[in-house]
């Protein structure tokens, strides 16, 4: 858990034997490009729409749906990331999206203590683990506009190039999709 270059050099570098990113039509022929260039292959695990991720007694918690309009006077949050920031390498999914408020961590403990102390919120797959973030967190889907579009995210993995994955690395892998099946939103 990294920003986004730092888990494509620690691949690239084998110092990690794999990192999970996801693609998007923004962000996609960037980083395939970053990919190409470090020697790493893509390798896609699921696809999903945007959720906002949000604390349960948020004021917005209650809706079946979000739109920027009525996120626009709460906190953005953001994952910091570092001198190497770009636009394409941000986490969040509408990066070039002008927030009224946005506020950079570098930690989840950080974004979800903020999350309840400010009622800010993030972009998000939908996926939320309880074990790691507790229960007290919610994914509504998020409903694009004209410049706020939710086009679909693609998450998956990097490996080296023509590398084979060890035991464990294959043991996570199978963990990984095994968990995904089990707690992914559906997507209509």
């Amino acid at each position: 858990e990294t920003k986004t270059m730092e888990v494509i050099q620690e691949v690239s570098t084998m110092k990690s034997e794999i990192g999970v990113l996801y693609l998007s039509e923004f962000n996609r022929k960037s980083m395939e490009k970053l990919f190409k260039s470090a020697n790493l292959e893509f390798h896609p695990l699921i696809s999903c729409k945007a959720y906002v991720y949000l604390w349960k007694g948020h004021p917005l918690a209650d809706e079946p749906f979000l739109t920027m309009e009525q996120l626009e006077k709460y906190p953005c949050l953001s994952f910091e990331q570092g001198d190497n920031s770009s636009f394409y390498l941000a986490e969040e999914l509408l990066p070039t999206n002008e927030y009224s408020q946005i506020i950079h961590a570098n930690d989840r403990a950080t974004m979800l203590n903020l999350m309840v102390g400010l009622n800010g919120y993030t972009l998000c797959s939908g996926i939320i683990c309880e074990e790691l973030n507790g229960s007290d967190y919610l994914a509504i889907p998020f409903e694009g506009d004209e410049q706020n579009q939710n086009s679909d995210m693609e998450i998956g993995y990097i490996t080296r190039k023509n590398s084979i994955l060890s035991k464990v690395g294959n043991l996570y892998v199978s963990s990984l999709k095994k968990y995904l099946e089990q707690n992914t939103v559906s997507v209509e």
